[in-house]
């Protein structure tokens, strides 16, 4: 019988860890290494923050998880999975990947194939990672060590589409190393494996897998505007399209995250390198990017003057304890501009964590608002339409984002809704 490749994952986020365990629920060795001690520490004593795992999970699971950076020696396959985010000019920050290519780097095996799982532009795994690799291992990139490429797909709090569940692509610098990723990913994987011809291609194919999501995306906010000042319900509008076999069932929010709301940046730049424009791509950002403003005036304008409003939820989806790039922030700040008493609630953070953000953190109670923003809708807030009309003013506002609670209850309470 074969000998299972050693792992090292390196990276335990959200896309990391559940990897990690996966491989381990394989019988694989799994090393799990990130240079976060608290986040090891965490892990060991049984907690995921990200709550991909439960402690029943961690518990059962033998992975070794460390941040002595020694322990990548000890693998035949090292699998990058970090984030790489744009900067405050909305350029790929690619310093996280770098650093970490550079640790791997004075600690290679030799032998071992090295695989990037983040979201980059086509040409980062081979151009800038691999001679980084070769220069801090003295090792010769493509024969004594090679270079693989599987973009994650991981969707943080979705309990359905893991792992083990959806289909991974695979690169490799030459057939063998693809060969080897495949019946490695192949292993854990039962939705099936699909070879790229190339690494390039694989990183075109990551990026672009979310830069078509924020244009269609993009699509429907432009068109929730429109319906606003048309004065109907987008809600309305999208169900009737959607009776149509072909019509692309989107819906209009805020885009944040790490994902969708980032890796178009990295299209745009690619393209910049080349000496192409991306008019398509760019104008998708630029209406998301605006939507936390038209949110923001939506009340305003209904408000009239300037008043106490909660909001509730801060994260950048629903049912997941990440913040990172929520343009729940964006809102609140446009309010506050615009004089408003902002104060948030959510129920992954307690008021000393919302006040560490930045934010006033509030509090659900009688009377106390004339605005209540339902901007992330956990599912804390499932049948909170009550809470919603007692803890608002009479006559107040209640923003329904996703258009998720009653109208009509919220309406008969004598209180104004407003959706996207």
């Amino acid at each position: 019988m074969e000998t299972k490749p050693v792992l090292c994952i390196v990276g335990l986020g959200y896309v990391g860890l559940p990897l990690a365990a996966a491989f381990a629920r394989h019988g694989y060795e799994v090393h799990g290494y990130d240079v976060a001690q608290k986040r090891i520490d965490t892990l060991k004593a049984g907690h995921d923050w990200t709550n991909e795992l439960s402690s029943d999970d961690l518990t059962s699971l033998t992975i070794d998880f460390s941040t002595d950076p020694t322990v990548i020696a000890k693998a035949d396959i090292v699998i990058l999975a970090l984030p790489t985010p744009v900067d405050d000019s909305k350029k790929p920050d690619l310093s996280i990947l770098e650093s970490a290519t550079h640790t791997v780097g004075k600690n290679l095996k030799k032998g071992a194939i090295v695989v990037y799982e983040s979201t980059v532009y086509p040409g980062v795994t081979e151009e800038l990672c691999g001679p980084i690799l070769a220069k801090e291992s003295g090792l010769t990139m493509g024969t004594d060590f090679t270079l693989g490429y599987s973009p994650e797909r991981i969707n943080p709090g979705d309990k359905e589409h893991t792992v083990e569940t959806i289909i991974k692509i695979v690169a490799g610098q030459d057939e063998k190393t693809l060969s080897t990723l495949a019946d490695l990913y192949g292993s854990i994987v039962k939705a099936g494996i699909h070879r790229a011809p190339s690494i390039k291609v694989a990183e075109m194919a990551k990026a672009i897998e979310n830069a078509q999501r924020d244009l269609n995306i993009a699509f429907v906010n432009e068109i929730a505007q429109l319906c606003h000042r048309l004065g109907i319900a987008s809600k309305d509008v999208l169900e009737a399209a959607g009776t149509k076999w072909n019509f692309l069932k989107f819906q209009p929010g805020l885009v944040g995250g790490h994902c969708i709301g980032v890796d178009p940046y990295y299209l745009v730049e690619k393209a910049a390198q080349l000496g192409m424009q991306t008019e398509v791509i760019a104008a998708g950002r630029a209406t998301n990017d605006g939507m936390s403003r038209h949110v923001a005036n939506q009340v305003h304008e209904l408000l009239g003057t300037p008043g106490k409003i909660l909001v509730l939820g801060v994260t950048f989806k629903e049912n997941v304890p990440d913040s990172r790039n929520s343009k729940v922030k964006d809102v609140a700040n446009a309010l506050i501009e615009k004089k408003h008493e902002v104060k948030v609630l959510d129920p992954f953070y307690s008021p000393e964590e919302l006040t560490a953000m930045g934010y006033v953190p509030g509090v659900l109670e009688n009377d106390a608002y004339d605005a209540i923003l339902l901007l992330v809708p956990h599912k804390a807030y499932n049948g909170i339409e009550a809470d919603l009309i007692r803890c608002s003013k009479e006559n107040g506002v209640v923003y329904d984002l996703k258009s998720i609670v009653n109208r009509s209850a919220i309406e008969q309470g004598k209180r104004r809704y407003l959706s996207l």
